[in-house]
């Protein structure tokens, strides 16, 4: 079965948007887990405009299936994974101001800098994943630091697939073979939704986990959270 993680970074934003509690992080993450999720996502930035650090602390006590923070491995960043101790921890290379992840990690270029970052995770007893485009060499080159797993960058995928599905996913299983052929996990997140979840996932070998936001908590305004969710999980199934 593949894992359903649910990034829940929108449902801060819309908190932010108007100050307070509302409506609570905390809860949203507990009822994604109650309604079927197999773990939780959070892309803390920099600038805290969605969620927050101490938003990541509170959360991390609630939790009951795994938990998975993304982000930019500053040395803030850093502290904070491994204070926290999440199941898994996410590297993708934003800068500071970017509005969502945009691109894989080059892991030739940034071979010694992930390598570094990934073995004081590791030291921690955190699975580490990097997100990565679907270039062979770099997926290759991932190996090289110490990673478990890599996270296709599926936005080209998602842009694709509406014209030429059977085109937009053979770069991404040319990847996950790749990916396979290596020992490394396979996670993947960007753009997937209700209309290409299901097409990507039947044709992804040993695809191990989806991180989903932004179209499943906008599809919740129209379904509800808990219908949602169910959807999703009937892409993943067999």
């Amino acid at each position: 079965m593949i894992r359903l993680s649910v990034n829940i970074n929108k449902i801060a934003t819309l908190r932010n948007a108007r100050g307070g509690n509302i409506p609570d992080v905390q809860k949203a993450a507990i009822d994604c887990e109650r309604f079927g999720a197999q773990g939780i996502t959070v892309h803390p930035r920099p600038d805290e405009r969605h969620i927050r650090y101490n938003d990541v602390r509170l959360l991390k006590p609630l939790l009951t299936t795994e938990f998975n923070i993304e982000g930019y491995p500053s040395r803030q960043f850093i502290e904070l994974v491994t204070e926290v101790k999440p199941t898994q921890v996410t590297l993708v290379p934003d800068p500071p101001d970017a509005i969502t992840s945009n691109a894989g990690w080059d892991t030739i270029t940034h071979e010694d800098f992930l390598k570094d970052v990934i073995a004081e995770f590791k030291a921690h007893g955190i699975r580490t994943s990097i997100f990565v485009e679907t270039d062979i060499r770099r997926i290759e080159n991932a190996v090289k630091t110490g990673t478990d797993r890599v996270e296709l960058y599926t936005e080209p995928y998602a842009r694709m697939f509406p014209e030429n599905p059977a085109k937009a996913i053979q770069p991404f299983i040319e990847a996950a073979k790749a990916a396979n052929a290596c020992g490394l996990g396979i996670n993947a997140g960007h753009d997937l939704n209700l209309q290409n979840l299901r097409f990507f996932a039947e044709n992804i070998p040993r695809l191990l986990e989806v991180s989903i936001g932004h179209a499943l908590i906008s599809d919740a305004l129209y379904f509800g959270l808990e219908n949602t969710i169910q959807m999703y999980l009937a892409c993943l199934r067999p």
